[in-house]
């Protein structure tokens, strides 16, 4: 089916999202974008307006990531364009597969000192992502676009930038929209494995006495999740995560927790196996040290990048695919190698099981300790925490992670508060975890949960942030109120920039803390104002059920959340280089 009737470029951009399968935009309007939103409102295609584009950027983001599909943020041109720049970059770090549209100022106005251009866009934005480019006909837009699309899916994911002037926009072409749309939408599970690297592996965990499988953030992307929890259910091989990944292990009887539970093994009791699929070595792999994944160990990485294998520790077989089609293959050949057989593993799985149990003991442990140590870094006056300095953020922490609904999207932002929650939201059946990535940028939750709850309407979408964090994007509860989104954010408020005030007091000395003190102000109050439920917690009893009434009560929601500075979470100790208890 071809288009015969000239449109302007921004119907043509319009008619191709929508034949490739995109349900929803985010973004804010301008004037050089405006032929795009125009042609949205005629051709039905929503497009939730955030208050800041760097918060477009990010709900696009949220919305990949929880869709596993393609999240589209649209620009205008200039600063529209400049403030989603930190999002870029934390989709390509991340690989999270994002189109960026922005718009420009004229081709016909080009070096003419005009407003909102002089500035070239693709230039920025090449370093932070995987294709850019610049459309300079309306009759280019579809043949450009749909290649945006198909670079952006393709393994291994990442965000690219189409940069239409507003000229090219506003003139005129004729689509053949559906022919270049089925193109974008072509069916890809990406690379998989060879027979050979298929049977290889089955080998390895034949021989394997104390086998473990690291699942990554491209389990989930590549929708991996069913075919991994069946071959954990096969082999009987204990399954952890980054924090990305945590959602594919939910309903697994084989799930431990976190790649962190790994540290502190004995010896004899550390794997000789690990299988790491979709999950690059680096952060949460202890940077290849040795802590996590033993030296010793046999690794089986499996990455649709083949750069990724042995970066930083070497492996024994490393194969170029997703992992969907490679665990696919494995549940085949096993089931047509074993039939119906399962193995029994019983006795590792709970020897980690065990092990993950004395960690959470440890840190109920050094919760004990913080209430009883005098001096309490982080305080003033140098004295000792006290109930009048709100919850310890563990109790918090674990209160939430309680509470969360089986199913729930969680997400975590700010730096202390996500080292908190990793030591508990493992024993929550969530659905996805979207957590800091590679870049660490704070002040990205809001976004995230906006497009994750967009993503995923009948699903509560928890946020939980830090005061500093949550800071940056206050305005997002009015684009949350306004698109009925029931967000529930859970704000950690220890009235600090804790982690950096940590790291200036244990390398520096109490006192040289500076400007690192947030003390004004109520983060539920500006959520009132702005038309959400607002609550304010200072004890642990009062948590559950103001989490209960926020989940329950269908509106977006503010829990303020009265915590303590002084406590450090564990991977914060590992972070700066110690022991995490």
């Amino acid at each position: 089916m071809r288009t015969t009737t000239p449109v302007t470029g921004g119907r043509s951009v319009v008619q191709i999202l929508e034949a490739a399968g995109v349900e929803v935009a985010f973004g804010i309007n301008g004037a050089h974008i405006d032929s795009v939103y125009q042609a949205a409102l005629d051709e039905g295609l929503p497009i939730v307006d955030t208050r800041h584009e760097m918060n477009a950027g990010h709900a696009a983001e949220g919305y990949a990531r929880v869709r596993n599909a393609l999240g589209v943020a649209l620009l205008t041109a200039g600063g529209g364009f400049t403030n989603a720049v930190t999002s870029m970059a934390n989709a390509h770090l991340d690989r999270t597969p994002v189109l960026y549209l922005a718009a420009s100022g004229p081709l016909a106005e080009d070096q003419t000192n005009t407003l909102q251009a002089g500035l070239d866009q693709v230039a920025i934005a090449t370093p932070v992502t995987k294709w850019a480019h610049r459309v300079t006909r309306p009759d280019l837009i579809p043949r450009l676009l749909t290649r945006a699309i198909r670079t952006a899916l393709a393994a291994p994911r990442g965000p690219v930038l189409l940069d239409i002037p507003w000229d090219v926009l506003t003139g005129e072409v004729t689509v053949p929209s559906l022919d270049w749309a089925s193109t974008a939408r072509a069916a890809d599970d990406g690379p998989a494995a060879s027979t050979v690297a298929v049977e290889r592996i089955l080998d390895l965990l034949d021989g394997a006495r104390r086998p473990v499988l690291l699942a990554g953030s491209e389990v989930p992307r590549s929708q991996a999740g069913p075919a991994l929890r069946e071959f954990a259910q096969r082999t009987g091989v204990p399954l952890f995560s980054d924090y990305e990944g945590l959602g594919a292990l939910t309903g697994s009887p084989q799930r431990v927790g976190l790649v962190q539970t790994l540290h502190g093994l004995p010896e004899d009791s550390r794997p000789d196996l690990v299988l790491v699929l979709g999950l690059r070595f680096g952060l949460t792999t202890a940077h290849g040290s040795g802590t996590l994944v033993p030296h010793d160990a046999t690794v089986v990485h499996v990455d649709a990048d083949a750069a990724q294998h042995g970066l930083l520790q070497p492996v024994a077989l490393g194969i170029a695919a997703e992992p969907r089609p490679v665990l696919e293959a494995l549940n085949q050949v096993h089931s047509t190698r074993w039939g119906g057989a399962r193995h029994d593993r019983a006795a590792w799985l709970r020897t980690l099981t065990e092990h993950a149990g004395d960690r959470a003991r440890a840190v109920a442990g050094q919760v004990l300790q913080d209430r009883d140590r005098a001096p309490a870094p982080g305080r003033a006056d140098g004295s000792a925490a006290t109930a009048a300095d709100g919850l310890h953020p563990f109790d918090a922490v674990r209160v939430i992670a309680e509470q969360v609904p089986p199913g729930s999207v969680v997400v975590a932002d700010g730096a202390l508060t996500y080292l908190w929650l990793s030591e508990t939201i493992a024993h929550a059946d969530v659905s996805a975890f979207l957590c800091h990535g590679y870049l660490g940028s704070m002040g990205v939750g809001m976004g995230v949960a906006l497009g994750a709850q967009t993503a995923a309407r009948d699903t509560p979408v928890v946020l939980v942030t830090g005061d500093g964090s949550v800071g940056y994007s206050l305005a997002e509860f009015d684009a949350m109120v306004r698109a009925e989104l029931p967000v529930v954010v859970v704000v950690l408020n220890n009235r600090a920039w804790g982690a950096t005030l940590h790291a200036q007091e244990i390398a520096l000395g109490p006192d040289r803390v500076v400007n690192n003190r947030l003390e004004n102000g109520s983060y539920a109050g500006v959520a009132e104002a702005l038309g959400a439920v607002g609550y304010r917690v200072d004890t642990v009893e009062d948590l559950a059920p103001a989490l209960q009434e926020a989940l329950t009560g269908g509106r977006t929601a503010c829990v303020e959340v009265r915590v303590q500075l002084s406590p450090v979470p564990p991977e914060e100790r590992v972070l700066m280089g110690g022991d995490p208890f």
